[in-house]
């Protein structure tokens, strides 16, 4: 018998889209519309749910991980190297390049939490390095190097409550407009110059890796488990996590509002709204903001490693050592791209739009999948369907939307 809400694999995709780059996101759609896009937060979260439950219902109805099932469904040479081209690109490379902001991240919140201490200016001043980022990647390192499953799932448990406490304090700290929150979130509405906000509020939510994350680790979670038992517990997980981390993002969202949004005043990255709140909210508020984005970096540097692969071990049916040495590359390309201060504006763009091209194209893979005949009573009804090519068409015409304006 399975519990109303619980905490396990969808945890995981809630710690890999609440990182740095969603706070720095959420933050200036709310900075600069207020609560005007709301809904495009509530829509990411339906379309997630929609697509992470297929995921996860794939991997624990087959036992495999969806880069597992690609690689047996595509048997054309020329599509499986063109996918896996761009599975490659979008995430392995890319999420080498996100790493770096996740770990960048993290030091900012440490930072605007201690400043600068002595041990760190030292050390920073003798090797040119960030110590921050060398202390959290070195930390993100040992839990995924102890390479069990249980223990992962455990941390990003805690950094998932971690920031729900301090990022929700915080709002609340602030007083949002409650009526406000509300219309934005029921009555669409598209501001001027805001279509690149709501594009990036979607696809900050709405990404291909999670869904090979999220594949892979319910069928390690539930592989000796019956299967019907396993769907509630999985169902279970998906409504307590994913709604969670929405509201984490509304909660930044409202944060930023109540701040900024109509005072003249601008907004440049996160760290910066979290030393802005405490002349205006206390020093509280400030460091509650400081924490969340702490615990959003270092949620993040444990699965964009991780993610990475498990989509690349799916797809070439590595070993485990070489799984554990596609997150070990990927970690420490992170390690050194924040620790050195560089800015791979190149690789962070050319994976965003290799992203833009993957997740309809993943959707649809992923859609063929769990209509197939061999997942029997488990595979896709007209309403689940319905609901997912819906998403597929939105994702198709953001996807488009997105490379239109990279490419320009």
């Amino acid at each position: 018998m399975s519990s109303i809400f619980r905490f396990g694999p969808a945890t995981l995709v809630t710690a890999a889209f609440i990182g740095p780059g969603t706070v720095v996101t959420a933050s200036l759609a709310g900075a600069n519309f207020g609560y005007a896009l709301l809904w495009a937060l509530l829509f990411s979260v339906l379309a997630t749910l929609i697509l992470q439950e297929m995921a996860a219902r794939l991997g624990i109805v087959t036992g495999r991980g969806l880069g597992e099932n690609l690689r047996l469904q595509l048997q054309h040479p020329l599509l499986r190297a063109l996918l896996y081209l761009l599975v490659i690109a979008a995430i392995v490379l890319g999420n080498s390049a996100y790493q770096g902001g996740n770990l960048t991240g993290a030091s900012l919140g440490a930072e605007a939490i201690w400043g600068d201490t002595a041990w760190r200016l030292a050390l920073a001043e003798q090797s040119k390095l960030n110590p921050w980022a060398l202390l959290f990647g070195a930390v993100a390192a040992a839990i995924l190097w102890q390479g069990r499953y249980q223990l992962i799932e455990r941390w990003l448990i805690g950094l998932v409550l971690l920031m729900s406490l301090a990022f929700i304090s915080s709002m609340l700290l602030t007083q949002p407009t409650w009526s406000a929150i509300l219309r934005g979130l029921l009555v669409p509405q598209l501001p001027e110059g805001a279509t690149l906000t709501v594009i990036a509020l979607i696809g900050t939510t709405v990404v291909p890796y999670s869904l090979f994350l999220h594949a892979a680790s319910a069928a390690r979670k539930w592989q000796t488990t019956d299967k019907t038992q396993a769907l509630a517990e999985s169902a279970a997980d998906l409504r307590t996590a994913i709604p969670l981390g929405g509201l984490i993002t509304l909660a930044i969202v409202s944060t930023a509002a109540s701040a900024f949004f109509g005072k003249g005043l601008t907004l440049s990255n996160a760290g910066e709204l979290a030393l802005s709140l405490e002349p205006l909210f206390g020093a509280s508020a400030r460091y509650l903001m400081a924490l969340g984005l702490l615990a959003a970096g270092l949620s993040s540097a444990l699965t964009a490693p991780l993610a990475a692969a498990f989509a690349l071990q799916g797809l070439l049916a590595l070993n485990p050592q070489q799984f554990r040495l596609t997150w070990l590359l990927v970690m420490l390309i992170g390690i050194t791209v924040s620790s050195m201060g560089l800015k791979p504006l190149s690789v962070i763009w050319f994976a965003q739009v290799a992203n833009g091209i993957l997740l309809p194209v993943i959707t649809l893979c992923l859609l063929v999948a769990v209509n197939a005949k061999a997942l029997g009573r488990y595979r896709n009804n007209r309403r689940q369907n319905l609901l997912g090519f819906s998403v597929l068409a939105i994702t198709l015409l953001l996807s488009g939307r997105t490379l239109y304006l990279a490419l320009s």
